[in-house]
């Protein structure tokens, strides 16, 4: 798959940051039963790439990917575990370069039209608007659709099920990224029926 079939796969990618390597093939399930396929799991716990290894193992119907990933170093170990994807919260040409001889697909982040034109001279079209509403939300997305109609997003950062419709609504938008769809109470509880209700929800919400 490439980056916009992944992205297009569900309308909300949840970031998860899993704590407990044991509720993570539960928690993927959870998700996946409420119809939310494209699972980024974030390095920023020690268990990260473990879940990923172990979700991709376990979980037929998930695409799991790598989230927070920030270096070529990570890229690799990322990739050794078998993800399908990874998304950085930036970019830099050293990075962008180890993209281009990795296997996994890589979807870097973007701030400014300046990183985004960088990004498109190593021929990325497909990118992860961060932190999207600290940089302007969909008024940011807007704007940028005027010189970059052909670039498409996936915004993360401070979206949750309310606003996130006003972003689906835009044309280069191909989904969100959401953290709410794991709650960590109800992650730590083990309340997957919750789980699979936030999940069942987000795969309601409709795209252009």
């Amino acid at each position: 798959m490439n980056a916009r079939e992944i992205l297009s796969a569900g309308a909300v990618v949840p970031v998860m940051a899993i704590d407990d390597l044991s509720t993570a093939v539960d928690l993927a399930h959870a998700l996946v039963e409420g119809g939310i396929p494209t699972l980024e799991i974030t390095l920023r716990t020690p268990v990260g790439i473990d879940a990923i290894r172990l979700i991709k193992k376990e979980v037929p119907g998930a695409i799991v990917g790598a989230g927070t990933v920030v270096n070529s170093k990570q890229l690799k170990a990322v990739e050794d575990a078998g993800a399908a994807f990874a998304i950085s919260p930036g970019l830099n040409g050293e990075f962008v370069k180890a993209a281009q001889q990795s296997s996994t697909v890589v979807i870097p982040g973007v701030a400014t039209p300046g990183e985004l034109m960088l990004a498109l001279e190593y021929g990325i079209d497909t990118l992860k608007l961060f932190p999207a509403e600290v940089v302007g939300g969909t008024e940011m997305l807007k704007a940028l659709y005027g010189p970059f109609a052909d670039v498409r997003f996936c915004p993360t950062g401070g979206i949750s099920l309310k606003t996130a419709p006003e972003y689906l609504a835009l044309p280069n938008v191909l989904c969100v990224g959401g953290s709410w769809l794991t709650p960590k109470e109800a992650v730590k509880n083990k309340d997957w029926d919750t789980i699979t209700r936030l999940a069942k929800e987000a795969a309601a919400l409709k795209r252009v």
